[in-house]
């Protein structure tokens, strides 16, 4: 008997809702246990003096990223400025030019978001900015404040005892960067527009490969539900590779340009994806330079030493070289291996495409990698798009994907937003406005 297909839809509905109610609790996405209680706010911690969010430079990938060039009046990018006139706010402007309130669109909307926070953790206080855009030289060559992505701040009452709290009021906020400077004032940057533009949502190119049971690699532009390609059997990525099945692709924009992060390995396998994606690491057990195959990968993995090491799945911008990722040799029945990151880099490719295996994983360019993007946490991700992947075995793969993203993860997202802190979201996973 044939389901009607508006039924099937109103059924993946109700079990949406009914995933996130019953979600465990350890997982943060609904009630679980002690259902009807109010989630307890989150503990913020301060920044101690001379420490910076993240913990890597300010004018790398997983921060504030590259300068881009000084902006003068009198340049074309001139544009690209626009002034903050919240009344919440106090800018110093020693200069009396209004440079100070001069700033990119990406720094003023956390800037105005900091200001609220200021006002709730110090009812008084208002949060005061010392420097902002500078027109002047004032600072090192390639500083941020030429481009108005960078922002010197203080409370209003000048208090120093504030200033490590109000360093991570700034990192909650939304800053890329935070540093607890100088004893003085707090340091904060954000990417330029284009970078976040450029790098949002959590996808593979349209040259990367992936394999088919058949054997036979295909690139991912080639793709199409209904392929079965090579994964990890377990949520976790530690069980035996096997083939599954491309139920649909949560995002598919074949004809647009993105920056990804391209990861190399001592294997000579690169993995290329977005910054948002979630990746499989570990911490390198002691002395693991070469790399590691056969028996001793596996005993490397799944034995006592890596539980220490802690396999787990971060997004691709928080993978550091040092660090190790499963890769693998390309057959069922195997298991991945660990391969040592050597580096890290920035990569422009066109196409932008995430495929969703019914397992969850998928290894492309002969590394593991998770299907989920934007949320910190691949368990949660396989949990709540379990309705989505049901769909699909009873109905079969999808339909020809129209471009962008899948109406089923833009709904978790709105959802998501809503049950869990800012803290789980990557800040470069969701498009900003229409697709």
């Amino acid at each position: 008997m044939r389901i009607p297909l508006h039924l099937l839809t109103a059924s993946l509905g109700a079990m949406v809702l009914l995933l996130l109610l019953l979600a465990p609790a350890s997982e943060g996405c609904g009630p679980g246990r002690g259902y009807g209680k109010r989630r307890l706010p989150k503990k913020l911690i301060p920044l101690a003096y001379k420490q910076f969010s993240p913990n890597v430079a300010e004018k790398t990938l997983g921060a504030s990223g590259r300068p881009e060039g000084k902006i003068t009046r009198n340049s074309e990018r001139f544009k690209e400025l626009t002034p903050n006139y919240n009344t919440d706010i106090i800018f110093k402007d020693e200069e009396d030019t209004g440079a100070d309130r001069l700033m990119t669109q990406r720094c003023k909307d956390k800037l105005n978001s900091l200001a609220i926070s200021v006002m709730n953790m110090w009812p008084g206080v208002k949060l005061r900015v010392t420097e902002g855009w500078d027109e002047d030289g004032h600072h090192s060559d390639d500083s941020l404040h030429y481009e108005g992505r960078a922002v010197d701040i203080t409370t209003s009452d000048r208090d120093r005892n504030k200033y490590a709290m109000l360093a991570r009021l700034a990192v909650e906020a939304g800053f890329d960067w935070v540093y607890y400077e100088s004893k003085a004032h707090i340091h904060c940057s954000v990417k330029s527009e284009h970078s976040v533009a450029a790098k949002t949502g959590g996808c593979f190119p349209g040259d990367a490969q992936v394999i088919l049971s058949s054997g036979v690699t295909k690139r991912m532009r080639d793709l199409l539900p209904g392929d079965h390609v090579l994964a990890s059997s377990t949520t976790d990525g530690r069980g035996p590779l096997i083939y599954s099945a491309v139920s649909s692709f949560l995002d598919y924009q074949p004809n647009v340009t993105k920056t990804f992060c391209s990861i190399g390995t001592n294997t000579g396998r690169i993995i290329t994806l977005t910054a948002a994606h979630l990746m499989f690491v570990a911490d390198c057990p002691g002395g693991l330079r070469e790399p590691t195959t056969g028996e001793g990968a596996e005993d490397t993995l799944l034995g006592p030493e890596s539980g220490r090491a802690g396999l787990r799945t971060v997004f691709a911008s928080e993978v550091q070289p040092g660090q190790c990722v499963l890769t693998s040799r390309g057959k069922a029945g195997s298991r991945a291996s660990l391969s040592v990151v050597t580096f890290v880099e920035e990569q422009g490719s066109t196409g932008v495409y995430a495929p969703l295996t019914q397992h969850g994983s998928i290894v492309v360019n002969g590394v593991l990698a998770s299907c989920y993007a934007a949320v910190d946490d691949h368990h949660l991700a396989h949990w709540v798009l379990t309705p989505l992947r049901f769909f699909y075995s009873l109905m079969g793969p999808s339909e020809p994907q129209t471009h962008g993203l899948h109406w089923y993860p833009r709904l978790l997202q709105r959802l998501g937003k809503t049950l869990l802190s800012a803290g789980h979201f990557h800040p470069w996973g969701t498009e900003q406005g229409p697709r």
